[in-house]
C-alpha cells in the first residue's frame, strides 16, 4: 500500500480535526485517538477491503427519502435541485456532495448537504444548537475541493418510508390483537402514532433548517497538516501490524 496517496473522505474529515485530550499532544500536532480509531478502520478498509457496517434507522430513513428531503431544499429555495452523483477530489481529500446550485460541481454557487431528520424530536433539537462540527467540515471540504465559496447543512423533516409506516401499523394490530386495520379498535390507536410518521400537516417552511457556512480560507492548509499526519500514522501502523509477532 501507498498510504501517501491515501484520500480522506469529506465525511470523516472532522475526526482528524479532533484535538488530543493532553495538552502535551495538542502542542505537539499529534493525532486524537478519535481521529487513530478512525484511520484504523481506514487501514483495514483499504488494505483489506473490509467495510465496518453501520444501519440504523436514522441512516436508513435518511437513504430512502433523500429525493424527497431534495424536493423540499428545491422549493424552499425556489430552484430545481438534483441529487449528485459524481465525486471530486484532489490530492489529499475526496467527497460527494449532495446537490449544488450552478451549471456544474466544478462551477458550483452553493454546495448542499442535506440531512433527513428521523423524527420532528431529533429535528427540532437542530434548531436549539450549534452546527454539528462534523458537519461544518463536511461543507469546508466540499467547499474546498469545488471551489465554491459557499455551503449549507440543510436538516428537513419529511415523512418516513413508506415501508416503515406499514411495518408500524402491523406492529401495533399484532400489539392490540387486531386482525384488521380497518377495526375502530386500531384506527382509534393509529390515530394517536400516525403523527409521529407523517408530517404533511406542518408547513414546509417549518419543515427545513438551513445552516449556511462560509468557506474558510485557511482550511485547505490546515486540512493538508491533519491528511499528512493521517498517512504517516497509517504506514506507521502497517509497519507496527505487519511486524507485531517478530
Amino acid at each position: 500500500m501507498n498510504w501517501n496517496e491515501v484520500l480522506i473522505h469529506a465525511s470523516s474529515v472532522s475526526k482528524l480535526f479532533v484535538e488530543p485530550q493532553a495538552k502535551a499532544a495538542k502542542d505537539a500536532g499529534e493525532l486524537s485517538a478519535t481521529a487513530k480509531t478512525h484511520l484504523i478502520e481506514t487501514y483495514i478498509r483499504q488494505k483489506y477491503g473490509r467495510h465496518k457496517e453501520i444501519e440504523t434507522k436514522p441512516m436508513s430513513k435518511g437513504k430512502k427519502v433523500e429525493n424527497d428531503s431534495l424536493l423540499l431544499l428545491s422549493e424552499h429555495i425556489g430552484e430545481y435541485l438534483e441529487k449528485n452523483e459524481d465525486s471530486v477530489k484532489n490530492s489529499w481529500i475526496i467527497g460527494t456532495p449532495d446537490t449544488y446550485l450552478g451549471e456544474n460541481l466544478n462551477q458550483a454557487e452553493v454546495i448542499y448537504d442535506v440531512k433527513s431528520s428521523y423524527d420532528i424530536f431529533t429535528f427540532l433539537a437542530n434548531a436549539n444548537s450549534e452546527l454539528d462540527k462534523t458537519y461544518y467540515y463536511q461543507i469546508q471540504s466540499y467547499l474546498w475541493l469545488t471551489g465554491a465559496n459557499t455551503g449549507a447543512i440543510v436538516y428537513c423533516l419529511v415523512n418516513n418510508p413508506t415501508e416503515e409506516i406499514e411495518w408500524q401499523k402491523q406492529s401495533l394490530m399484532r400489539k392490540i390483537n387486531s386482525i384488521s386495520d380497518e377495526s375502530p379498535e386500531f384506527k382509534k390507536e393509529w390515530a394517536k402514532k400516525e403523527n409521529l410518521y407523517i408530517y404533511d400537516d406542518i408547513a414546509e417552511s417549518e419543515r427545513i433548517l438551513l445552516f449556511n457556512v462560509e468557506k474558510d480560507t485557511d482550511f485547505p492548509e490546515k486540512c493538508k497538516q491533519k491528511v499528512e499526519k493521517a498517512r504517516e500514522f497509517l504506514f506507521e501502523f502497517e509497519q507496527k501490524h505487519l511486524n507485531f509477532n517478530k
